[in-house]
């Protein structure tokens, strides 16, 4: 069990089919870009949690917007995101989530999932905000329902990245992200996470 497996567990084919209606693409191709959105996200945030500033910003959002409910009716979220009826809260304000965790990378990192999927990146960007939320959600429930502290929750971060960066096509792009915080330290850190992962999460989840 690892985060990936978790974040990838959320989606129905139902809603695979959905999205893909949405912005107008083959399900095969929108569950790739899924996984390749949901690496790119992780890796995201494992650059972010780096550094003490960073780590206590997300654990503060974490308790204050995203305790993971949005899980209990995530079809009703995403139904009502492609109707142009979400982001209407924290929870789910996926375009927030996206400026805090990708900054100003959320163009190339959309190019990227593209060609790894199949997409245009325009497609991509309507996915982003949707799947984003999701993201945080899992992260939210993890931390509130583990009582996770937060080097534990950097560690299950770290580690769901590297897991993301071998299942997606990501491989470059999450490299260039994860470049400068995999060094020895966080390696080892990555290697807890995974244990986190396997005695925690897959309880937590019901995986």
């Amino acid at each position: 069990m690892n985060l990936m497996d978790i974040l990838q567990g959320q989606l129905s084919e139902e809603m695979v089919g959905q999205l893909s209606e949405h912005i107008g693409a083959e399900p095969q191709q929108t569950a790739q870009a899924a996984t390749d959105i949901f690496a790119t996200l992780l890796g995201g945030l494992a650059n972010n949690t780096v550094t003490e500033g960073g780590l206590s910003s997300l654990g503060a959002a974490l308790d204050r917007d995203h305790d993971g409910s949005i899980l209990d009716d995530l079809a009703g979220m995403v139904g009502g995101m492609l109707q142009g009826a979400g982001q209407t809260s924290p929870a789910n304000n996926g375009m927030g989530m996206l400026s805090h965790i990708l900054g100003g990378q959320q163009e190339v990192a959309a190019e990227q999932i593209g060609q790894s999927s199949g997409l245009s990146a325009g497609q991509v960007m309507k996915l982003l905000p949707i799947l984003a939320p999701i993201v945080m959600g899992v992260l939210g429930k993890a931390k509130n329902s583990g009582g996770l502290d937060l080097g534990s929750l950097a560690s299950i971060i770290m580690g769901g990245a590297q897991q993301g960066q071998q299942q997606s096509g990501m491989g470059d792009l999450l490299g260039n992200i994860l470049g400068s915080v995999m060094g020895g330290g966080q390696q080892q850190q990555t290697q807890q996470g995974g244990g986190l992962l396997g005695s925690l999460l897959g309880g937590l989840f019901g995986k």
